[in-house]
C-alpha cells in the first residue's frame, strides 16, 4: 500500500502531461480558426508583396 501511495505523489510527469494538454488545446484552436488564419495569412502575404513592388 505504501508503495502504491509513493505512485500517486510522485510528480516526474506532470510537465509532460501539461505540455500535452497545451499540445492539444493549441491545435484544437487551429482547428477551429482554421480558416481565419488561413485568410490572416494570405492578407499579410499579399501586403508584403505587393509592398515589396514598391521599393
Amino acid at each position: 500500500m505504501l508503495g502504491f501511495k509513493n505512485f500517486i505523489l510522485e510528480e516526474d510527469g506532470v510537465g509532460v502531461v501539461e505540455m500535452i494538454l497545451i499540445l492539444v488545446v493549441l491545435i484544437g484552436l487551429v482547428l477551429i480558426f482554421k480558416k481565419q488564419l488561413t485568410t490572416l495569412v494570405n492578407n499579410l502575404f499579399n501586403t508584403i508583396t505587393n509592398q515589396a513592388k514598391t521599393v
